[in-house]
Formats: C-alpha cells, sequence, structure tokens
C-alpha cells in the first residue's frame, strides 16, 4: 500500500482569513506560496487589494491562456519578479519585454530545437552515469543530500553541454552562488509590494550581490575569452556568439550573451534538479509505481546502459516526470502586470494591476485532477491528457513566452531517473517531511536526505 504521505500546502496554507499587512509581508518573505488567498484555490478569479493595491488571482486553465496567450500583449514582467530576479540575470530573455525579448527569442530560438536537443541526449546520459557509478560505489545505506546531488548532476549536464567542461569554470562556486542569490529572493519581491526603492537594503543582500557579481563577472570572462580564442566546440557560447536575429540580424554582444547564459544555466540547472529530487522522494513513497518504472526500463534496455534511443521507448516514465512537475511545479507562480485595461472572468484589470497565475494552485483544481494531491502518473497517458484543458498543465508556463528549455529539462529528468532507477533505491527516514519553500522555485523546506543501496 503506498505511502501517501505528502507535503502539500492546499491542505495547510493559506489561512482561512485574509492576513493582514505585516503577516503577508511575513509570509511572502518566508514562502510567498503562503500568502496565496485561499480562493485561489478555489475560484476561477480572484480580486483582492494588498498592501494598497489591487491584485487578481487567476487559476482558471481558460482565463490563464487569455493572461498568457489571447491576450499576452496587454501584460508584462510583473515589477517584483523583474526586481527579485534581473540584478543576476540583466536583460535577458526570462526578465526582458517588449521588442528586446523578442529579438532574443528569435535569436535563439534555433538552439533549443528538437533536433538539437536529441543530439545531447548523449552527455546527459553521462553525467547521470557517472553519478549512478558515485552512488554505487557508496557503502550501502548512505545518507546523502538528495537535492545536491541533482544539482550535481544537472550542473554536470549544463557545464557540458553549455561551457565546454569543467576545465572553464569553477563549478562548485557558481552552484553556491545560484544558491545564495535566489535565497534572498523573497525579500525583494516584498520590497517591491511596498513600492521601496531598490536600494532597501534588507538581510542577506550583501550576500546575494557578492554572489552576483562573481557569476555575472565569471560569465563574461567565459564569454569574452571564446570571442578572442574562438572553439572547434559547438557549445551554447559558440551558439550564442553565432545568433543572429532572422529578422534583422542582430547578434548578441558580450553582456547579452553573459546574461542569457546565466539565465540558461540558473533555470535549466535549479529546475530539472528540483523535479528529480521531489521524483525520487514521490517514487519512495509509492513503491509500486516506481518498481513499474523499474520495469519499464529495464524491458527496453535488457539490463544494459541506457541509449539515447531508448528514452522514446518509456512512455510511463516520461508520464511520472510530468505528474512530479504537476504536484511540485518548477516555477509554482506566474506573475504579470497589466499594461492596458483588460477584463478577465468578468474582472476589470487597469494598467498597472498585478496578475499572478498560481501554477501550484491550478495544478490542484480537482474539476481537472480528480483526486488532486494524489501522485498518478496515469494522468498523463495520452487518453487522459487528450480531453484535459491544455492550460490546466503548465510547469513551464504557456503562451509566446513559454519555457524555450522545456524539451531540453523533459529530456533531461527522464534520461537521469531512468538511469537511475534500474540500480539504485533511494528513501527517506519513515515519516520524513521535507517541507514545501517557494524560492522561485519550489524547494524541500529541510532539504532531501536519502539513504541509498543497491537495488
Amino acid at each position: 500500500m503506498p505511502d501517501t504521505h505528502q507535503p502539500d500546502l492546499a491542505r495547510h496554507f493559506p489561512p482561512e482569513a485574509p492576513l493582514g499587512s505585516l503577516a503577508l509581508l511575513r509570509a511572502v518573505i518566508r514562502n510567498p506560496l503562503e500568502a496565496l488567498p485561499r480562493e485561489a484555490f478555489e475560484q476561477p478569479v480572484t480580486r483582492r487589494t494588498v498592501l494598497g493595491r489591487e491584485r487578481l488571482f487567476v487559476t482558471a486553465p481558460e482565463l490563464i491562456g487569455q493572461v498568457l496567450l489571447t491576450e499576452a500583449e496587454s501584460f508584462a514582467k510583473s515589477e517584483a519578479m523583474r526586481r527579485a530576479l534581473a540584478p543576476a540575470l540583466g536583460d535577458a530573455i526570462l526578465t526582458a519585454d517588449g521588442e528586446r525579448w523578442r529579438w532574443q527569442r528569435r535569436a535563439v530560438a534555433p538552439i533549443f530545437r528538437p533536433d538539437r536537443v536529441k543530439s545531447l541526449l548523449g552527455p546527459m546520459l553521462d553525467a547521470a552515469a557517472r553519478t549512478r557509478d558515485r552512488w554505487l560505489a557508496l557503502p550501502s545505506g548512505t545518507t546523502l543530500e538528495l537535492g545536491h546531488e541533482m544539482m550535481r548532476t544537472t550542473f554536470d549536464i549544463i557545464v557540458d553541454t553549455m561551457l565546454s567542461g569543467h576545465a572553464a569554470i569553477d563549478v562548485a562556486r557558481v552552484e553556491k552562488g545560484i544558491t545564495d542569490y535566489l535565497e534572498s529572493t523573497g525579500w525583494s519581491i516584498a520590497l517591491a509590494m511596498v513600492n521601496a526603492p531598490a536600494w532597501t537594503p534588507y538581510p542577506g543582500q550583501r550576500r546575494a550581490a557578492r554572489a552576483r557579481d562573481y557569476l555575472r563577472d565569471e560569465l563574461l570572462r567565459l564569454v569574452s575569452e571564446r570571442r578572442r580564442l574562438g572553439s572547434e566546440r559547438e557549445d551554447l557560447i559558440a551558439l550564442l556568439l553565432a545568433a543572429r536575429d532572422p529578422e534583422t540580424g542582430q547578434a548578441m554582444e558580450d553582456r547579452d550573451i553573459a546574461d542569457n547564459l546565466l539565465t540558461f544555466i540558473t533555470a535549466g540547472h535549479e529546475t530539472t534538479a528540483l523535479a528529480l529530487t521531489w521524483a525520487f522522494y514521490l517514487l519512495a513513497r509509492h513503491e509500486e509505481e516506481e518498481e513499474r518504472l523499474v520495469s519499464e526500463i529495464t524491458a527496453v534496455t535488457g539490463g544494459a546502459p541506457l541509449r539515447p534511443e531508448d528514452l522514446a521507448a518509456l512512455p510511463r516514465t516520461r508520464q511520472a516526470v510530468q505528474e512530479v512537475m504537476r504536484l511540485y511545479p518548477p516555477a509554482p507562480i506566474v506573475a504579470r502586470a497589466a499594461t492596458r485595461p483588460v477584463e478577465i472572468g468578468g474582472q476589470r484589470a487597469a494598467p498597472g494591476t498585478t496578475v499572478i497565475i498560481p501554477v501550484y494552485a491550478t495544478h490542484r483544481l480537482p474539476e481537472h485532477w480528480p483526486d488532486p494531491h494524489r501522485f498518478d502518473p496515469a494522468r498523463f497517458a495520452p487518453d487522459a491528457a487528450r480531453g484535459r484543458h491544455r492550460y490546466a498543465w503548465l510547469p513551464f508556463g504557456a503562451g509566446p513566452r513559454i519555457c524555450i528549455g522545456m524539451g531540453f529539462a523533459q529530456e533531461e529528468a527522464t534520461a537521469i531517473l531512468a538511469s537511475l532507477l534500474p540500480a539504485l533505491r533511494l528513501r527517506p527516514e519513515p515519516g520524513f517531511d521535507p517541507g514545501l519553500q517557494m524560492r522561485i522555485t519550489l524547494r524541500p523546506t529541510r532539504g532531501m536526505p536519502m539513504r541509498v543501496t543497491r537495488r
């Protein structure tokens, strides 16, 4: 019988009564998911005045489609999210708006074509094999911090496919820099909500600034060296140096390339690692499903090492990854700001109104996800998925600004999961509750210590 004990904010948060201003700010700093109104888990659209400003919480898939697709031109990135991310990521593809976003998107789109992503499956599997072999060499029952291990594995892949190998960069310091920077983003969001000046000091600011400066300087150094010295490797730096807007021929300057590199490194490394961390946690709690995936993988490989062409024959494993991202979406909240008057579900949004899409709540709407707190990869079988609204599942966003690395992330997560599962069993301590905390991405509050044994 599967252990269905899972941390789930929808069962504990938000509180029954609306939070006062001070309590709301504390919640945003501690964990922005706790600041969502209860109606966001129950109503298609909810209007709230928060700290004197109007906010709309849009949960219904059809209304999300309006915000992110059919009327996407009526919305821009929210100021709070820009303040949280732009100091590190600059005006790159994730944070830019308008024509600057459009030309960067056009320039980098060919880099993430499906055929190019397929060509990277080999390095993905190689990195997964190194993690597998490292774990197999440990004494049976060794406890690992799984989040760190998955970060290490996905960073391995990022470095190999984007930065021409480990000799070019201090992997451990970059990984720490990303974590240090994201740790303080709750303060950035809270200060933007009260319209505090960008220079307002906050706890952890100096550590975040040091991390930001190191990351940007290091990426600028790599780009400058590559532009000067060249390389035969066709990694992401080379592709960005060669990228041109197909409409205007515009190329990227070194700062543009460094900002986009850091965006892809942060997004590609962090989100996939967290999805895998939650995947192993859920499979440990649902052993029958874990055995089903192991059987599928073994039937395809015959016990041999996984090959790139094998991944297409693992539908249940891929569906498990999708179900993990439903329960623990990498970006649990998407925020936009109206740039012109617009009506959403009968609610008027004036220019400047913040529109919040609580992806975490949408992924738990019972009308789209029966028994929504249950882990069930069969939800993503073709017949089940066919009748579901296309915006009921949006771990990578939607519309023109859908995550450009979505295909890369899904292939990477499937490759790593399918490489490790047949060889190893991971288990947390009985009754362990990792908790949930949003730091732009959705992390386990108490980490994810797990014992590793040979299967």
